[in-house]
């Protein structure tokens, strides 16, 4: 299958191996989790670790991967023309008055690392024998992010280009040659497009001959920037428009573009006949008015930009109706179906019909446009009309429990094993996951033009919730159910052309229990574009053989594999692992998948990646049966001047037995026994388990590159600083017991063995320990320093919530309400706490964060609370930045606010750590650790403190194991 392997700031971040006319195009700013995964993006250990992404499939290589566009702050960027009020780093004494004046730099060894130039990313051609390197820029100026902005329905628009806003782009695109010797061939430059061209979703044409791809100009005195699709002949590298007409702009804001066949695409376009935006009344035609007079019972999350009336409506109609059209490259150009708000466009395999999604009216207030009335037609790639699918009505009262979905038909699609035969799910329980039903969900199959009276077939029944269905042919498919609630995750063998043979069930497992994880079924490319399973053949050998390609989590960390399974007998082979001594390899994608019938095992050819601790990733090519493998890049060290840090996987364990788990980062060249313990920060995410086992269960690979991004907390390497990077925080709730309801003890327990560790390794100072994070991050930074504040020094609390009243519709996986956990929700709060944080916290929030539940004014009413206790805080709002921080200005200034926030009250904090803090303000749950600490003090050679030397919140709100509350 082909999984994006990992993308760092600087790093490679791999494209599908095969983009065709079945795949999306690819946008930086946008990432498809439907098979062919674009690149996967295994979220290294910063502030965006935290950002989670809901997948249909049950592998766990699948719970890692993050849409490119919640990696903004890590992903984008150039370097700014504006300039800063400083450029050294901040000593601690700076005039309180000078504060808050103009954007700051951070010191040079973090702002040379952030500013170093990004490595491109890739993508393989159909035929596996050319490769782009798509350029990139650095971080963007915040001018790019200041530009106004409409947000309506939950997506904001740049009217400016008729598309989401904030989009990251491509400077240009090179082309290189796959020689038979696993080298690159000289690179070729796309040409013939503007000068300062910003390029988007990239897509190859089924045969690879071309590429299409979005362009848009920066440029003041032309109103019409808006994007237009470009085309460019792969062998000579010359690029031109699609469109002779000057007029025929592309509407991004929804789908873009998709290769129909070889020489043809369908392009979602702004209509000829649209006017100017719908200017809004001076005087309104009356109130808002919203009622619930039928007494119906609707609960939902707090989404933000939302519509607010009728003229925004109106405004998303203008800018989200399309007029789709086909394109050749001849220049002919046919309008086909009224203009409508088109969100989906799916040629079938067989080029020979369109599946099109749509959204209209009525809209609604209080949901997001995901949930906006939904039609789905089937039309001839012609442009004819065949029939309706379905016309689903608003959903507004899809309940928050997990596992809740929509009713009606959904996740309809292409059987991608067949040339035009449609497949869909619909459920049995009304959406409703509290309502106890057998069957749970239904899985249909049906022609794309059934005969007359011919109903639908009946796949396959599920009493979990359906998560996906890997093809591959008549005799075989993998269908996954799971269930959130008991992390239940289940991969049913099915046969979908024999109606004699009864499913069967393959795995059956916990989807927390990661040392059991099989791994997921690797695809090939079909002749039409489509992924299948791929089916594996070997000499002398009738069985039918799959590859499972998995994570292969061990107690020692992970050890990626690739295994030959025999899908009849469940005998499997292990015919690749990685190098578990010294490096840390994976299997990205098949390289050998263009022949007709079964793979053979001895012609085998796979694409991987490797890197060490201190060596980035780069990609090899491994071919059987010598395995030998040929290393086709070589891009250089990211940061050469944190080569030589030190990286530790380490364990240790809670005070109620719970394994724990974290990386420990030092820096270069540092020597305990001689330069004594340092300044600390721990930068975590809490996480949610069903059972001690399962937590306690080592994830990752201590042979991981160390990825930093801008806002990494890894970036404080280079100021000295010992980094403990992702301590395990598992909040447990063992059978019918809510994790949240023992929050607070187990947050405090865990950060108590985590600081208890560093200090008996005697690498961080007992007075020096700082906690941070970003989003559920912050959230458990400001609860630590409410109930644990003798354990650190001070804070950083990045775009978190802290008062859970305000999201009384639940939060991150409590599916309860406010009135139906009252104490839960209060005393998981940090504001109801306020008055117990003795200890310095930094507070920054992006202004304009659209994230369900951390909204701006959680820190906001945090500061005025701490400011009303007198405690010592500090508030930073960044103008124009969302959830994850973006601009070259606002990343710079967060790192020397943040810099200045731990050179201030953790390297030069000198007192007892306890000597602020008010003792009849701590919490019975951190009695005891004061004394355990003292003895770790004592043992690392001094006789107490004094003696010794030293992921987004609610973005995802559901596990990757449900379907969400509501569709992004």
């Amino acid at each position: 299958m082909m999984h994006v392997h990992k993308v760092y700031h600087r790093s490679l971040s791999l494209l599908a191996l095969s983009v065709s006319a079945r795949s999306p195009p690819f946008s930086p700013s946008s990432l498809s989790l439907s098979p062919p995964a674009f690149l996967a993006l295994r979220p290294f250990r910063n502030a965006f670790s935290s950002l989670k992404t809901a997948s249909t499939m049950t592998a766990s290589r699948f719970t890692n991967l993050v849409p490119i566009n919640a990696l903004a702050g890590e992903d984008n960027g150039a370097v700014s023309s504006s300039s800063s009020s400083s450029n050294t780093a901040p000593n601690g004494n700076e005039d309180e008055s000078t504060l808050g004046v103009g954007y700051c730099l951070p010191p040079p060894e973090i702002k040379d690392i952030v500013d170093a130039p990004p490595l491109p990313a890739l993508s393989f051609s159909p035929h596996r024998d050319t490769i782009l390197f798509l350029k990139r820029r650095a971080l963007p100026p915040l001018a790019e992010l200041a530009r106004q902005e409409e947000k309506l329905a939950g997506i904001r628009i740049d009217g400016r280009y008729n598309t989401r806003s904030r989009m990251s782009f491509y400077t240009g695109i090179g082309i290189h040659q796959l020689m038979p010797d696993g080298t690159l061939g000289p690179e070729k430059e796309v040409h013939g497009y503007p000068d300062g061209a910003k390029i988007n979703f990239v897509t190859w044409s089924l045969d690879g001959q071309h590429l299409a791809f979005s362009i848009r100009v920066d440029d003041e005195e032309n109103t019409s920037s808006k994007l237009r699709v470009w085309v460019a002949d792969v062998e000579t590298g010359n690029a031109r428009p699609l469109f002779q007409s000057p007029n025929i702009y592309l509407n991004a804001v929804f789908d873009n573009f998709v290769w129909v066949n070889n020489s043809t695409l369908l392009v979602s376009t702004i209509p000829l006949s649209r006017g100017a935006p719908p200017s809004k009344p001076l005087v309104p035609t009356g109130p808002k008015i919203q009622s619930n007079e039928q007494k119906n019972i609707i609960q939902v999350r707090t989404f933000q930009d939302l519509l607010k009336d009728e003229h925004d409506e109106d405004l998303f109609d203008y800018y989200t109706t399309t007029q789709l059209v086909l394109a050749s490259m001849d220049g002919t150009v046919k309008e086909i179906g009224p203009p409508a708000v088109y969100t989906s466009m799916d040629p079938s395999p067989d080029g020979k019909y369109l599946l099109i999604s749509s959204i209209h009216r009525p809209y609604s207030f209080i949901v997001p446009c995901g949930r906006f009335p939904k039609k789905v037609d089937l039309w001839t790639t012609d442009g004819k009309f065949v029939r309706e699918l379905c016309d689903l009505p608003l959903a507004e009262d899809i309940p928050i429990v997990s596992n809740s979905v929509r009713k009606g038909m959904r996740s309809i699609n292409w059987r991608a094993d067949k040339p035009s035969t449609l497949y869909w799910v619909e459920t049995q329980d009304g959406g409703d996951a509290k309502v106890e039903v057998s069957p749970r969900d239904i899985v249909y199959t049906q022609p794309a033009e059934p005969l007359e009276r011919e109903q639908p077939a009946i796949l396959h029944q599920l009493d979990l919730r359906y998560g996906g269905i890997s093809w591959c042919d008549d005799s075989l498919a993998l269908v996954y159910e799971s269930w959130y609630k008991t992390r239940r995750v289940r991969t049913w063998v099915v046969s979908p052309g024999s109606e004699d043979s009864s499913p069967r069930i393959l795995f059956d497992r916990s989807s927390e229990d990661v040392y059991s994880d099989p791994g997921s079924p690797m695809l090939r490319r079909t002749p039409t574009g489509t992924y299948v399973i791929a089916k594996v053949s070997k000499e002398n050998d009738e069985s039918t053989y799959i590859l499972l390609n998995g994570s292969g989590a061990t107690p020692e960390g992970n050890i990626p594999f690739l295994d030959l399974f025999d899908i009849n007998t469940g005998n499997k082979e292990r015919i690749w692992q990685s190098d578990k001594e010294k490096y840390y390899e994976t299997v990205v994608a098949l390289m050998s998948d263009l022949k007709e019938g079964d793979l053979r095992l001895d012609q085998l050819k796979i694409l991987t990646s490797k890197e060490s601790k201190t060596e980035n990733t780069q990609y090899y090519i491994l071919i059987w049966p010598d395995k030998q493998a040929c290393q086709i890049t070589n891009f250089p060290h990211p940061y050469p001047q944190l080569t030589s840090l030190q990286k530790e996987m380490i364990r240790y364990q809670r005070k109620d037995g719970v394994q724990l788990t974290a990386t420990l980062y030092l820096p270069p060249g540092y020597d305990p026994s001689k330069d004594g313990p340092l300044p600390c920060l721990i930068w975590s995410y809490p996480g949610e388990f069903k059972s001690k086992d399962a937590a306690g269960q080592v994830r990752g690979s201590p042979n991981e590159f160390a990825g930093i991004g801008p806002t990494s907390p890894l970036l404080w390497l280079a100021r000295r600083f010992a980094i403990l990077s992702g301590p395990t925080i598992p909040i447990i709730g063992e059978g019918n017991e809510e994790s949240n309801d023992r929050y607070v003890e187990q947050l405090v327990a865990s950060a108590e063995a985590a600081v208890q560790e560093v200090i008996q390794r005697g690498v961080a100072h007992p007075n020096k320990i700082s906690v941070g994070g970003h989003s559920y991050g912050a959230f458990m930074t400001a609860n630590l320093l409410a109930h644990a504040p003798h354990l650190f020094c001070c804070g950083i609390a990045r775009s978190g919530a802290y008062n859970r009243t305000l999201t009384p519709f639940g939060f991150q996986n409590e599916d309860r309400t406010l009135w139906e956990a009252t104490t839960t929700y209060v005393e998981m709060s940090p504001f109801m706490s306020a008055n117990k944080i003795k200890k310095p916290i930094l507070l920054i929030h992006g202004e304009e964060d659209n994230n369900p539940g951390t909204l701006t004014m959680q820190s906001d009413r945090f500061f005025n609370a701490l400011k009303g206790h007198g405690a010592l805080c500090r508030l930073v709002i960044l103008p124009f930045e969302s959830h994850g921080y973006a601009s070259r200005e606002s990343i710079m200034h967060v790192l020397w606010e943040t810099d200045r926030w731990l050179q201030k009250f953790c390297v030069s904090n000198n007192s007892d750590v306890n000597a602020d803090v008010d003792p009849t303000s701590k919490d019975d749950s951190s009695k005891g650790a004061t004394d355990s600490k003292s003895e770790a003090a004592a043992a690392s050679g001094g006789g107490g403190p004094e003696a010794s030397h030293f992921e987004c919140e609610e973005l995802h709100p559901r596990s990757s194991l449900c379907s969400l509350n509501y569709e992004v």
